[in-house]
């Protein structure tokens, strides 16, 4: 039996980074919001101090704040003649669980796209021709320009107290920051963090090269810092604890420390814990959600809850399984190409480069934070020039080291046996002695590369598990191995003792080993509903109080990390909600 609730004036799905966001914009505003979060509360003062958050076992091996795969998962295929298998371990991505999501075991890189980024397909038509993109190759401009978002990541870089390096204030190039990043209206709030052996050795041998090295923009705070939420982030300590775990000196930016501690005591708030949301209920005559159904994990007792405004702000994977599951929307078809739900999943293409040791130099990779680092943008989107190359987009090349933990990060130089006597010497000469200089490339959307519902295998709670059918294609090796040369290429020009051939991933997608929790699409953005699932405010075209919030929005994807664009994109369709939607309920853009 359900038990039916009261009705709100709105409900957010998932408290993670944009699920926080809506949620206190949407109080400010006056509205009462009941937050779901499918996992357990995590405060900082509780769950992320020393010395247990350091137990590299139990967060970076066991995976203790990331999605149980026994409740919930997805199944893989590389083509649509294979069947799909589902990914018991998680490995190659780790979305988050609990309230803070990702967002609070993140590293904290924090990015803003580049001005090409959000008109893909029209800026390479325009520049190369039409020819230039692959006929099976789907992706697509945003609907919005990076001027459009410009104010939204100042506010979201200002909520987070982001540390780094402004490259063009209002026009004006500064040397020492990113040439190559779009007007900014001010300067980030926090200096860069200090820099390690690795970043000076990559500064100096990328500036030989006539290249453009700046700092990596981070969420790890370089000082203490208050932000407009008065909410109050410590100092990083550079301990080597970031991605995996939570912050032990609340100094990584996350939901948990940059919003909830205001949020949470506001009357017009509501957080519910353990709540599994089933399924969105659709009013398809109306074209609204009426509410929104979950369950109770600690009871099984199943609860509908109506509300006027819904927020889907859960993982790329679960808003595109709940609009699926719910019915909402034409599920995508890669033969006819009709449909939009599912449509255009990317990931990151990683793993590019070289590793470079040292006998003469001491990295100390212990001494680190999660985005800590020096980049260059030379080779990203299309920062050069793309003739004759074979392939478009690209990808940044940065050196640095995020942790010295001794169960995952011992690297030792090829032809180093696996074990035994000189594995050991090996691993005690060389541990403090080293680091990757890597490039990490966009993903383009392919027709062929899309989620939809698996025809056999099942979640938890009944319901079809969101089916991925995705491989690499011929321009993301083409890009790997143009990253991989350039990275050695910079590499040798620091004269390292020893230095790994050149390296970039080849053969299937494999699920396996961990490459990056940036997944994207399959509620993509846009100014057509025939090829967009939500127009440019993040509205349904099909459900007009649905909002979707979250990389499940963008067309395809950079070479960056995703939280930057997701956490602007948030402000900037709360900013639409107070303003208009509110005053006057309705689709914001029609077709």
């Amino acid at each position: 039996m359900v038990t039916k609730l009261k009705e709100t004036d709105a409900v957010v799905i998932g408290m993670g980074w944009t699920g926080s966001i809506l949620s206190r914009e949407l109080t400010k505003a006056g509205l009462n919001v009941v937050g779901l979060e499918r996992g357990s509360m995590r405060t900082p003062r509780e769950d992320f101090t020393i010395p247990q958050i350091r137990d590299e076992l139990k967060y970076g091996n066991r995976h203790e704040l990331f999605q149980d795969t026994a409740m919930e998962t997805v199944s893989l295929r590389h083509t649509t003649r294979d069947t799909a298998l589902p990914l018991r371990r998680l490995g190659s991505f780790l979305p988050g669980n609990n309230v803070g999501g990702a967002g609070s075991h993140w590293n904290g890189a924090t990015w803003r796209r580049l001005e090409a980024d959000y008109m893909v397909r029209s800026h390479y038509t325009q520049k190369y021709g039409a020819k230039v993109i692959p006929a099976d190759m789907t992706v697509q401009d945003f609907g919005v320009t990076y001027a459009d978002m410009e104010p939204y990541y100042d506010k979201f870089e200002r909520l987070c107290g982001i540390s780094g390096q402004a490259g063009n204030l209002r026009g004006q190039k500064i040397d020492g920051g990113n040439p190559f990043e779009g007007p900014r209206s001010n300067h980030y709030p926090n200096k860069p963090l200090a820099r390690g052996l690795s970043s000076v050795l990559f500064d100096d041998a990328a500036k030989k090269l006539g290249y453009h090295p700046f700092p990596q923009p981070s969420a790890n705070a370089s000082e203490a810092y208050t932000n407009f939420e008065g909410a109050t982030m410590g100092q990083c300590v550079y301990c080597g604890f970031c991605e995996r775990y939570g912050c032990e000196s609340n100094a990584k930016a996350s939901p948990n420390v940059n919003i909830l501690p205001v949020l949470m005591p506001d009357p017009r708030f509501e957080l519910r814990t353990n709540a599994y949301v089933k399924k969105l209920n659709y009013d398809r005559r109306v074209k609204k959600v009426t509410s929104v159904t979950y369950i109770d994990t600690r009871t099984g007792e199943e609860y509908e809850q109506p509300a006027g405004i819904i927020i889907l702000a859960a993982y790329v994977f679960n808003n595109t399984l709940l609009m699926l599951y719910s019915g909402i929307g034409t599920p995508y078809d890669p033969v006819t190409g009709r449909g939009t739900v599912g449509k255009n999943y990317c990931y990151q293409y990683t793993g590019s480069g070289v590793t470079v040791f040292f006998d003469d130099k001491e990295t100390n990779p212990f001494m680190a934070a999660g985005a800590f680092g020096t980049i260059m943008d030379d080779f990203n989107s299309d920062n050069f020039d793309h003739s004759g190359l074979g392939f478009i987009g690209g990808g940044h090349i940065s050196a640095g080291l995020s942790n010295g933990r001794p169960i995952e990060t011992r690297q030792v130089p090829p032809g180093t046996p696996r074990w035994g006597k000189d594995w050991k010497a090996a691993t005690a000469k060389y541990y403090r002695r080293w680091f990757t200089v890597a490039g990490t490339a966009c993903n383009y959307a392919y027709r062929d590369n899309y989620l939809d519902l698996d025809p056999t295998y099942k979640d938890a709670i009944g319901r079809p598990l969101l089916r991925m059918t995705f491989n690499w294609k011929e321009n993301d090796y083409k890009i790997g191995a143009f990253l991989s040369q350039k990275s050695a290429e910079i590499a040798r020009a620091m004269n390292p003792t020893i230095m790994t051939p050149p390296r970039f991933r080849t053969g299937d997608y494999d699920s396996r080993p961990y490459q990056s929790t940036h997944n994207t699409g399959g509620t993509i953005m846009g100014t057509d509903p025939k090829t967009s699932v939500v127009n440019k405010y993040l509205q349904a075209w099909d459900a007009s109080n649905l909002f979707i919030m979250g990389a499940s929005t963008f067309p395809q994807n950079q070479s960056y990390n995703p939280t930057g664009p997701l956490g602007a994109s948030a402000y900037w369709s709360a900013n639409k909600i107070v303003t208009d939607y509110i005053k006057n309920p309705g689709p914001l853009m029609h077709a």
